[in-house]
């Protein structure tokens, strides 16, 4: 069985150990770093958004898709999928 994800207080309890910060130094941090990520994804913003060293997160524009004629494959009946809007991705 796979192991469970750490729960928010586990990594606040864990970063705060290995950082010999308080809880709330990190909690704070944590919050600010999210704060920071939403401005610089957020419409204004670049977009694109890096933690050097461990990782880069970005915004993707996915195009509209028409309503399309398909086949389900679990009745192998004809189908017809929904068209669906144009939306901004988080990769």
């Amino acid at each position: 069985m796979a192991q469970k994800p750490m729960t928010k207080s586990e990594v606040m309890a864990s970063l705060s150990e290995a950082s010999e910060l308080s809880k709330q130094q990190v909690a704070k941090l944590l919050d600010e770093l999210s704060g920071l990520i939403s401005k610089n994804l957020q419409n204004e913003g670049p977009g694109v958004f890096t933690v050097p060293g461990l990782m880069k997160i970005k915004v993707v524009r996915k195009p509209a898709t028409e309503e399309r004629e398909g086949i389900n494959p679990f009745t192998k009946e004809k189908t017809i999928f929904k068209a669906k809007p144009a939306r901004n991705v988080v990769k």
